[in-house]
């Protein structure tokens, strides 16, 4: 039976970030114009930054940390280090707890978001970590892995080639940056709109953002959505669904939802959470 929903709470429109948080959806140009990584150094602070790599969810952490220190180290950093962190434990160490201070920069790399979860949450790391980009301290880049983990809820794994099913996504608990919203990476590239559009159902008090490759979601503190890139960020805003049957179908029977809002945006394109409205320095419309 479909079920006439009470409004769900909207997410807070007051980001608890007070500098840039930058979502990468994966495969970002490395070797050219480098458009979303320049972006994130620049950031930083350019030729006095100081970056620390975490490539904690890479299986290959010494060849992924080794790709972007050759990276940021060429374009000019004043300093980068890549944080090794393959065990727990890892996220007390003094030493790295010493360096974090004194970073402007945050790079967390690809791979798997349940193996990064599982290493940083709850450490003094992370924790360091998180206060310092809610402080403005400090800006903070994830790509593929290390931007499916910024939200309080995470897309641990799913499918695609269904309609939208609450068998579609598994949802695990992520590292809590940005808690209002949910993060799916290799959007387009992979076909992941239905689970991103199941895992909205299951959470429709949170906000839906998928991440094409090679482009970026970057969350400015004032509550701005920016994107850059080649590809598109996509929004799923529950805010005005009017019903829906999740609580009252099957695993694998498609889902109803009415009224869920979508938009998709391309480079050079915001969306204000504020306002929860799209501001583009570029569209044209068709005259009526």
């Amino acid at each position: 039976m479909l079920q006439l929903t009470s409004q769900p709470s909207e997410p807070s429109t007051l980001l608890p970030i007070k500098s840039a948080v930058m979502a990468i959806g994966g495969a970002e140009d490395k070797v050219r114009g480098r458009q979303i990584l320049q972006t994130f150094f620049n950031r930083a602070g350019g030729e006095e930054a100081i970056i620390a790599v975490i490539p904690s969810a890479s299986r290959e952490p010494d060849v992924m940390g080794q790709v972007y220190l050759d990276i940021f180290t060429e374009m000019g950093a004043k300093g980068v280090e890549v944080m090794m962190v393959t065990e727990r434990h890892h996220g007390e160490d003094d030493q790295l707890l010493t360096s974090l201070e004194d970073c402007t920069g945050v790079f967390m790399s690809g791979g798997d978001q349940i193996r990064l979860c599982a290493l940083l949450e709850d450490t003094p790391l992370m924790e360091k970590v998180r206060a310092k980009v809610w402080q403005g301290e400090v800006v903070l880049a994830g790509t593929s892995a290390g931007a499916a983990v910024l939200g309080h809820h995470m897309i641990a794994s799913g499918g695609s080639g269904e309609a939208p099913n609450r068998a579609l996504v598994d949802m695990a608990i992520g590292l809590g940056i940005i808690p209002e919203v949910i993060v799916d990476q290799h959007f387009y590239n992979r076909n992941r709109l239905a689970r991103l559009i199941s895992a909205i159902a299951a959470h429709p008090d949170r906000l839906g953002i998928g991440v094409d490759e090679d482009t970026c979601a970057l969350f400015e503190a004032d509550g701005l959505i920016q994107v850059i890139g080649k590809g598109a960020v996509t929004i799923v805003d529950p805010r005005h669904v009017t019903c829906s049957n999740y609580n009252s179908t099957g695993m694998t029977d498609p889902l109803s939802l009415y009224n869920l809002k979508l938009h998709v945006l391309s480079h050079g394109d915001c969306y204000d959470l504020h306002k929860h409205e799209v501001h583009s320095q570029k569209a044209e419309f068709p005259s009526v």
